[in-house]
């Protein structure tokens, strides 16, 4: 039976891509496919819903692991122009949504890991220490982000290219995400070395 991992909040899918690409069954959980917190738990089973796709109800005992990406923005250190004020009691909406789908997955059914990841902000101050923060360019990707991680799972092996060592050799430093031009949602994406490497430990 192929495994099952649930993405949650995973947007365009970059960081379960290595795990759909080796025939997991990938669930993402994102509007407008599905909603979060519209997602049910009831015995054995949960239930997917809330968006454009028809409902979805699997055997919890199937899936295999979960990731987790809630929306930052109210949790940013960089948020200071905003139009609206910060709000963490919204911005906690869907951090909880997605800890009450792991919570409730968890509880009669063992999973093989469970990942929560969020840039580095004030998230730190709602869940605590991370298990483990990492910039791009520990894993090839030649940029910087302070990205966290909270959860049960393996450490990935950080492993810069040498492309990458080769630039911080000529430059003294690597580009802040902040850098690049474009949207927010494509400098939101998972960076594709972080993600390889995560599921080379975790798969």
């Amino acid at each position: 039976m192929s495994k099952i991992i649930l993405d949650l909040q995973g947007g365009t899918g970059a960081w379960s891509k290595d795990y759909k690409e080796a025939n997991y069954i990938v669930i993402n959980v994102t509007l407008p496919f599905y909603d979060v917190l519209k997602t049910e738990i009831r015995g054995e089973y949960i239930i997917f819903q809330g968006g454009s796709e028809k409902p979805l109800k699997i055997k919890i005992s199937d899936i295999y692991g979960i990731l987790a990406a809630p929306v930052c923005t109210m949790f940013s250190l960089a948020r200071t122009r905003a139009k609206t004020p910060r709000d963490f009691r919204e911005g906690m909406k869907l951090v909880i949504g997605c800890l009450n789908i792991i919570w409730g997955c968890r509880y009669n059914h063992k999973l093989k890991f469970w990942c929560l990841e969020n840039p580095m902000g004030y998230l730190r101050q709602f869940l605590g220490k991370p298990v483990f923060t990492f910039d791009p360019c520990d894993f090839g990707d030649p940029y910087t982000k302070k990205t966290d991680l909270w959860g049960y799972f393996n450490i990935p092996l950080k492993e810069p290219a040498k492309a990458e060592i080769k630039y911080w050799e000529k430059y003294g430093k690597l580009p802040s995400i902040s850098d690049f031009t474009g949207s927010k949602q494509k400098r939101a994406i998972t960076p594709p070395g972080f993600a390889k490497a995560f599921f080379e430990a975790n798969k």
